[in-house]
């Protein structure tokens, strides 16, 4: 990428929290930054293939992200489209923590979900229904490979008797370009700054259905609850203040039909978390039994809205 000369001396150190790709800081002279590469086939148990071009949509949302919402991304420095690699800016951890570590930790604001439900509202209002960005992010068989047949394709075998409704689900899903769409906006891909929110890991991304962000950072607010049982209540909290700021934002089509498409994917990505192929690393066995208890029934018979799902969580 020609961002170092040959005889520069480099120290590389592998970063932690991915399952994707290979991460790494690196230190230069005077210099560091971060440098990211796809991997074929993801680091979990099951066998998880995923195309490499993903990388690709990710520097293309990062850079489209970059400009809309400055100081919300980071800012690629390089990319090498042939070796999928590309790199990006440093965020010091001290200053720049992770969402999930601070709603681990306790630290559950309501002010920073509905800033980040805020900034995911900007983003999806400042690309709906662009043909330029319909054309950049036509990305629906990496978003099918690496976010629907993981999630729900794969749940569905393990659920049978509700294999309809993850069709229905699907098929409901990738009927809908309407936005930019990250596919991974959860806690652990947004650091919270001096400035708000910073989102990393778009290697989903596509021109789709917004109801898939909104209900996916939805489902990790929720299982916070089971990790945390003691803060359950004020996760959500933060997810109907995350709601209620994104819902600000929608313009492109009438938010009850964004809320309802969001609030029929919510179970089903938590049963996913359970059964699928990426299962949650914090759930014990009596979470996942909670899980499933909660999620087959809603599964079956879809909410009509996010707030119903969060109510009837509060009290499960």
């Amino acid at each position: 990428m020609a961002i170092v000369s040959a005889d520069t001396q480099i120290q590389l150190t592998p970063l932690a929290g991915g399952v994707s790709s290979d991460i790494c800081r690196v230190d230069v002279p005077g210099s560091t930054f971060c440098v990211k590469r796809a991997l074929p086939k993801l680091k979990v148990a099951s066998d998880w293939h995923a195309p490499v071009e993903r990388n690709r949509a990710e520097v293309a949302w990062l850079r489209r992200v970059g400009a809309m919402a400055p100081g919300h991304a980071p800012a690629i420095l390089a990319d090498d489209p042939a070796g999928g690699a590309f790199a990006m800016t440093w965020l010091p951890p001290a200053e720049f923590p992770t969402w999930k570590a601070l709603l681990r930790d306790g630290e559950v604001d309501a002010g920073i979900a509905a800033s980040v439900g805020a900034l995911l509202g900007r983003i999806h209002a400042g690309t709906a229904d662009r043909d330029d960005v319909a054309r950049e992010f036509a990305n629906d068989a990496v978003f099918h490979a690496i976010r629907l047949e993981p999630y729900l394709v794969a749940t569905a075998r393990t659920h049978p008797d509700l294999a309809q409704r993850f069709d229905a689900l699907v098929s409901a899903t990738q009927a809908q370009h309407r936005v930019l769409v990250h596919g991974d906006y959860s806690p652990k891909n947004i650091l919270i700054g001096r400035d708000g929110p910073v989102v990393l890991d778009a290697e989903c991304a596509c021109f789709g259905d917004p109801a898939f962000d909104l209900a996916f950072v939805a489902h990790h607010l929720l299982l916070k609850g089971l990790w945390r049982p003691q803060w359950k209540r004020r996760y959500v909290e933060s997810l109907n203040a995350l709601a209620d700021a994104y819902a600000a934002h929608v313009h492109w089509e009438p938010w009850p039909a964004l809320d309802a498409r969001a609030a029929a994917l919510l179970p089903a990505l938590l049963l996913a978390r359970v059964d699928g192929k990426s299962p949650a690393e914090y759930l014990t066995e009596d979470d996942r039994r909670q899980v499933r208890a909660f999620a087959r029934p809603r599964v079956a018979q879809a909410p009509a809205a996010l707030a119903a799902v969060a109510d009837d969580w509060t009290g499960a």
